[in-house]
Formats: structure tokens, C-alpha cells, sequence
């Protein structure tokens, strides 16, 4: 049986048991996750999230990039095209883990600065080889772009490979003080 064949009889019996029906296309928990696409740092069971929970965007790292703002542009315009305001109520959570892979990238600067679409010499600020370091700096980064809803609440965690455990390492709190967060 090839990979294929055990993914699509996956499918079979996920379809079998009755996909839900009144799946909303936005989440249930007003919740973006922003993380590392290690398969041993899946979100959805790292913080027990159903189908419908969140939206989840992942990439090396689980890093805050130009890529994932622009995914995070689309999702507003899709979101305002729907009527929904992604403002207050709604969460935007970086989740970094412990033994990241994106640490053994250190001496490719060039590859590590293209990802993170910033030049060589600024990569220090990127803080790749700490996970509670990078979360602070990606949350640094997520409140200082003026263009994302001030009212989102931002949160920084890293998840410990070794134990399972996810540590808090930036409480909720809204983008920019003063905006209103229920």
C-alpha cells in the first residue's frame, strides 16, 4: 500500500462517518494560529483543535513573514467580502516549538534571510536558535504592522517537544493599547 493509498483510505472513512455539515467558514474560536509546519508540533493536537476551531497557517519556523501577512491580507478581504469584521473577539496566536529545524538553517543566511524577507545582516533580530526569543520578536513584529486590526489579541506561546507542555510567553493582549478587545 503506497502513502496515497493510506491517505485516501483515510479520506474514506472520514467521509464514511459523516463529514459535519454546518462547518462555518470562518472559526468557530475566532483564533489564527501562526506556526511551524514540523509535523511534531501539529497544532491541532498540541492545543486540541477541531475542525472549524481556527485557521492555521503554517510555515518554517511558525515565523511572522512577509508571506504570512500577505496570507493574513487575504484572509481580511476574504472575510470582509463574507461581512465579517475580523476585528474584536478574535485571536491571533504564535505558536513556536522547542528543536525547531529551522535552527540547523544557521549558516545559510541567504536562504534564512530570503525566508524571512529581511536582509542578511538583520537575521540576529530573527533570534533563530531561541524559540522564546523569535516568539517575542515575531509578536514585536505582529504589533508594530499598523495594517492588521488593532483589536485582534496577540498572544506568544512555545510548545516543549520534550514534555508536550506549551509555555506562555506573551499573554493576550490586544495589538495596540487602547483598542477594544471583547
Amino acid at each position: 500500500m503506497t502513502t496515497l493509498d493510506t491517505l485516501l483510505d483515510r479520506n474514506r472513512r472520514f467521509a464514511a462517518a459523516g463529514p459535519p455539515a454546518d462547518l462555518p467558514l470562518f472559526p468557530r474560536l475566532k483564533t489564527i494560529v501562526i506556526c511551524c509546519v514540523d509535523p511534531r508540533a501539529d497544532p491541532a493536537a498540541v492545543l486540541g483543535l477541531g475542525l472549524g476551531d481556527a485557521l492555521v497557517i503554517r510555515n518554517l519556523g511558525g515565523r511572522f513573514t512577509p508571506g504570512t501577512f500577505r496570507t493574513m491580507a487575504a484572509l481580511r478581504a476574504i472575510a470582509e467580502a463574507e461581512g465579517t469584521d475580523p476585528g474584536p473577539g478574535w485571536n491571533l496566536v504564535v505558536l513556536h516549538h522547542t528543536d525547531c529545524g529551522m535552527t540547523r538553517l544557521r549558516e545559510h543566511t541567504g536562504l534564512l534571510a530570503d525566508v524571512f524577507g529581511v536582509d542578511p545582516g538583520d537575521l540576529g533580530g530573527k533570534a533563530v536558535g531561541d524559540p522564546v526569543a523569535a516568539v517575542a520578536a515575531d509578536v514585536a513584529a505582529i504589533k508594530a504592522n499598523p495594517f492588521l486590526p488593532a483589536a485582534f489579541q496577540v498572544s506568544g506561546l512555545v510548545h516543549d517537544l520534550a514534555t508536550g507542555l506549551v509555555d506562555v510567553v506573551v499573554p493576550p493582549a490586544p495589538l495596540r493599547p487602547g483598542a477594544d478587545a471583547s
